[in-house]
């Protein structure tokens, strides 16, 4: 019976994670698709960033692994490359969709966990704070190996956009001088209380089971 559980507990990982990557890109929309990328990139940062701390620590701790969130965020990562094919397979250029850089920040994470020798509240503070950081970098990197962002999104904007929301020229400067530095700095704010809430729902989780 431990290979069942143990089987069954990683297709509950599989499922979590392909609806969270459902999430994840509802909530960095506009920068999963190149239409607006630039100028969303701090929400998106932010957004992306505390998504997978929540589900990443959660089963990090959940197992008490250290590499289950780089699993976590390596699931992510198949099924948004998945929908990437998709979009390609209907006509649109390959940089039409970009998938997001987990991969990297949750090696972070799971880094820390062991560095600490399991050290839960480490792996929050400091694993949180290294997300939230990391983050933003190497998407900004990413999106820097794209092509002209908005050359993409005038000539195939979303087929959901109504009209009005058409693509403009990104006016970054008045906004915000450093995205990457400004989406950094929230995240690391952001993220760490985000990966407490992930080491509670583990927390929940363990009573449930023994409930």
């Amino acid at each position: 019976m431990v290979w069942l559980r143990r089987t069954t507990h990683y297709l509950f990982i599989v499922v979590v994670a392909v609806n969270s990557t459902l999430l994840t890109i509802n909530a960095g929309d506009y920068i999963f698709y190149t239409d607006w990328m630039w100028t969303s990139f701090v929400v998106f940062s932010v957004s992306q960033s505390t998504m997978l701390a929540v589900g990443a620590v959660y089963y990090m701790l959940f197992t008490g692994v250290p590499g289950t969130a780089t699993y976590y965020a390596t699931i992510m990562t198949i099924y948004s490359w998945v929908a990437k094919g998709a979009w390609f397979a209907l006509g649109y250029p390959y940089d039409f969709v970009v998938v997001p850089v987990w991969i990297p920040s949750a090696m972070l994470l799971d880094l820390t966990y062991w560095a600490t020798r399991r050290n839960k509240h480490a792996a929050i503070i400091i694993g949180g704070t290294l997300v939230g950081l990391s983050f933003p970098l190497f998407n900004m990197v990413n999106l820097l190996l794209v092509r002209d962002p908005l050359e993409v999104a005038f000539k195939y904007p979303r087929p959901t956009l109504p009209a009005y929301m058409t693509p403009i020229e990104p006016q970054v400067g008045k906004f915000y001088n450093s995205p990457v530095a400004l989406g950094s700095g929230a995240g690391a704010v952001l993220t760490v209380p985000m990966t407490a809430l992930g080491a509670k729902l583990n927390t929940w989780t363990y009573r449930w089971m023994a409930a």
